[in-house]
């Protein structure tokens, strides 16, 4: 009787502690067990439009240099990494520029690399036509299809896209805001400021990266960091997650990476389950994937469900960089009883996260969807600063005072003597 008096006592105190902590937090990395690891997938779209045929890197045409960097590249690629290679403007050779804008094909499928193949599809390319770039990425996003990791897109042009709509800046960010776990990163072949702008919108869109190439080692070399990028880090992917407008339904989440979209000038919520004896540390990143009003800034703040600040961390900006982070730290520790709960028994608590910032956009600026946002979310043993050295308290204080007196005066009185004979010696 008493051992099932134990057992249900035990069984309300559960489903007690359920109902007021409430629905599990979102983890980031999922405990179910995981299907076989998908291999790293990457496209490469290369752009073969006329001016490709220009003659000024290394004294060689454009296009003469990225097929060497492709050959390069395919011969020096990982066995497990999956490839394929698109192209854009190589095939028209006409005027009509509605038919030209739809020139773009897949010369190799995305899957293990047949090398010789791969190589010759890409010897025979001849520059051609048009500069479909917003067409060709929105077709690479579908030849790469869905999954549970990351996929690569390594753009090369030399030009800004001629052919919008689609405009590859808002294909970018609509790719993103799929949640498809797609990375853009981009190489411009030309030294120009709008298709550096372009290219710059379309990494930042979706959390890559652009590089100015100016010479064939160039090219071949970030071509190469980046597949292997691709093999090092395809399933290190944030979970998407949505802030809600207020702390109370706010998503719970569990250490891990998570990515959110923000609105300018908006403020969003999430939730963080803590314990008593737990340091909360947190960092966020927003992407400024399109033109900004500069004097800007990103506050994160950890509060009480009551709207309590617990502690906060900013940056700012003028317009000179192109993500701008914040970060903080917070524990417990000196709220807790003096004498705490056993453990397994201490209650837990719900911090609030807060993201907020202060971008304006610029006139002409599309402002949806929000600007990416990744926030990494860390819970660990409370490690207070350490306590500077104990001298003592009351009467034994007093007496090491006093001590140190006399010695400090005793010193001082012998070198004085010394000092006093020694001049009048000399």
């Amino acid at each position: 009787m008493i051992n099932k008096r134990r057992s249900a006592a035990v069984l309300i105190g559960l489903l007690t502690a359920t109902a007021l902590i409430g629905p599990p937090p979102a983890a980031a990395d999922d405990e179910t067990p995981e299907p076989p690891a998908e291999p790293p997938k990457v496209e490469l779209v290369l752009d073969v439009s006329g001016s490709m045929r220009a003659r000024d890197i290394d004294g060689r045409s454009r296009i003469s240099v990225a097929q060497q960097a492709f050959n390069e590249v395919v011969d020096a690629l990982p066995d497990e990494t999956q490839l394929g290679i698109r192209v854009l403007g190589a095939t028209y050779r006409g005027e009509d520029k509605k038919q030209g804008c739809r020139d773009t094909q897949q010369i190799v499928p995305v899957g293990p690399v047949d090398r010789t193949q791969a190589k010759a599809a890409v010897a025979t390319l001849r520059p051609t036509g048009f500069t479909p770039v917003g067409l060709a990425l929105r077709s690479a996003a579908q030849d790469l299809g869905t999954g549970s990791t990351a996929r690569r897109i390594v753009l090369i042009t030399d030009g800004e896209d001629t052919c919008a709509p689609p405009d590859p800046c808002q294909v970018a960010r609509e790719l993103a805001a799929q949640g498809t776990r797609l990375v853009v990163d981009t190489l411009g072949l030309a030294p120009d400021e709008k298709v550096r702008r372009q290219l710059l919108c379309i990494a930042g869109a979706t959390g890559g990266t652009y590089t100015a190439a100016q010479s064939a080692d160039e090219l071949t070399g970030r071509i190469k960091q980046l597949v292997d990028r691709a093999r090092d880090t395809y399933t290190a992917t944030p979970t998407v997650v949505g802030g809600s407008a207020g702390c109370d339904g706010a998503p719970l989440l569990a250490p891990g990476v998570y990515s959110d979209r923000e609105a300018f000038a908006e403020h969003r919520w999430y939730r963080v389950p803590m314990r008593p004896g737990q340091e909360l540390r947190a960092s966020v990143s927003v992407a400024l994937d399109r033109p900004v009003n500069p004097d800007y800034g990103v506050l994160l703040r950890a509060t009480t469900p009551d709207g309590r600040e617990l502690v906060r961390g900013v940056d700012a900006g003028s317009g000179r960089t192109d993500v701008v982070s914040a970060g903080l730290r917070w524990s417990a520790a000196e709220e807790e009883s003096p004498e705490p709960a056993p453990t397994g028994t201490q209650p837990a608590r719900t911090v609030c996260l807060v993201v907020s910032n202060s971008f304006a956009p610029r006139p002409g600026t599309q402002v949806t969807p929000g600007m990416p946002v990744e926030l990494t979310v860390d819970v660990v043993a409370a490690s207070p600063a350490p306590d500077g050295p104990d001298l003592g308290r009351g009467w034994a204080l007093l007496l090491l005072l006093t001590l140190a007196g006399l010695v400090t005066g005793l010193v001082a009185g012998l070198l004085t003597r010394w000092w006093v004979a020694t001049w009048r010696e000399n």
